[in-house]
């Protein structure tokens, strides 16, 4: 049995914040050279993550739209800190 979209979206958060380094200190995430402002990229994500939590909390269902929309985000954003050296 599938699990439903609030339940789909909590696993997604927790899969998203077990796999992107939100706690790297800065020197760590700011290089010398980057393709794509890491720490700007960290920061959103993070938002998103945060506003998920929040409206999860609040009884918001997410429809499947806004679970593809969250996953390409964090994806996108795995791709440019893989390029900057952050994550493997």
């Amino acid at each position: 049995m599938k699990p439903d979209t609030s339940t789909a979206m909590r696993d997604l958060i927790a899969r998203i914040r077990a796999s992107i380094p939100f706690d790297a200190p800065e020197t760590a995430v700011c290089m010398d050279e980057c393709k794509g402002c890491s720490m700007k990229m960290l920061e959103y994500l993070a938002s998103e993550l945060d506003s998920w939590d929040y409206r999860l909390a609040q009884g918001e269902t997410p429809n499947f739209g806004d679970l593809n929309q969250l996953a390409k985000s964090a994806r996108k954003i795995h791709t440019v800190l893989r390029n900057n050296g952050l994550v493997e």
